[in-house]
C-alpha cells in the first residue's frame, strides 16, 4: 500500500506543476485551488508512504515521478522541447525510480 501511496503522490506533483504553470499563464483561481489541493494530496501521502517505507527511497520515487511526469507534460501540452537527450535522460530517472522500488 506504501508504494501505491508514492505512486499518487508523485502524480499529485505533475498536478500540482500544472496549477503552477496556470498561476504563471494567469489562468485563474481554478489554478490555485489545483495546485493547493494537489500539493496537500502529494505530501499527505508522501507521509504516510514514509510509514513503512525508508524516507531516502520514498522520496527519490516521489521526487523522480514528479520530475518525470512534469517533463512529459510539458512536452506534451505546453510545447517543451522533444530532444532526443532530454527522453534519454528522463529515462534515466524513471529507471533509476524503478530499480528502487525492485531493491526495496
Amino acid at each position: 500500500m506504501a508504494w501505491i501511496a508514492v505512486i499518487l503522490a508523485g502524480l499529485c506533483e505533475v498536478f500540482g506543476v500544472i496549477g503552477i504553470k496556470g498561476i504563471a499563464d494567469r489562468k485563474g483561481p481554478k489554478a490555485y485551488i489545483l495546485m493547493s489541493i494537489s500539493f496537500v494530496g502529494s505530501f499527505s501521502l508522501l507521509s504516510y508512504a514514509m510509514t513503512s517505507l525508508s524516507m531516502g527511497t520514498a522520496y527519490a520515487v516521489w521526487t523522480g515521478i514528479g520530475t518525470v511526469g512534469s517533463a512529459i507534460v510539458g512536452m506534451t501540452m505546453y510545447n517543451e522541447p522533444k530532444e532526443f537527450k532530454r527522453i534519454v535522460f528522463i529515462s534515466m530517472i524513471l529507471a533509476a525510480a524503478i530499480g528502487l522500488k525492485l531493491i526495496s
